[in-house]
């Protein structure tokens, strides 16, 4: 069996998931909107969750607008994330699959100072190189998983 290839992919803002927060924000005003048709008069609680709401879609549109961006590398050994803060690339100790949509993943990365970061990976970001990065990602997975103090020298070396 063939080892997945060298990739490079781009990481960053997902239009999947600026969907599926402004999809959420959406249901949240439409009971706000529910409430205030068929409440008997405008009280504290209804502005209180117009606050909620308008609060709750404010930190996602922050939240989605300071996602990270950068570049998972795969060199067919190891996994390396390089953004802004990590130019020269920080090794990867551990990657996992969360979610799989077929053209989108959310994937779960985590350094060697154990710090995670959750990142979505899209189709659309750079077609060609897509079935590349899938395939490594799930070769990854189906290697036997290594000890962290193994992992750990095994980046070291």
């Amino acid at each position: 069996m063939h080892s997945a290839p060298p990739v490079a992919y781009p990481l960053g803002r997902s239009s999947f998931q600026a969907c599926g927060l402004l999809g959420f924000w959406l249901a949240g005003a439409a009971v706000w909107v529910l409430c205030a048709i068929f409440a008997p008069g405008l009280s504290w609680r209804l502005w209180l969750l117009a606050g909620a709401v308008l609060v709750a879609g404010c930190a996602a549109a922050w939240g989605w607008r300071h996602s990270p961006l950068g570049l998972l590398r795969w060199d067919a050994q190891c996994w390396h994330w390089e953004s802004l803060a990590y130019k020269a690339g920080t090794p990867v100790l551990a990657l996992s699959v969360a979610l799989d949509f077929q053209r989108v993943l959310l994937l779960r990365l985590e350094n060697q100072d154990h710090a995670r970061l959750w990142l979505w990976a899209e189709r659309s970001a750079m077609p060609e190189r897509w079935l590349d990065l899938r395939r490594a990602v799930y070769e990854h997975r189906r290697l036997s998983p290594l000890s962290v103090d193994a992992r750990a020298q095994l980046l070291s070396a």
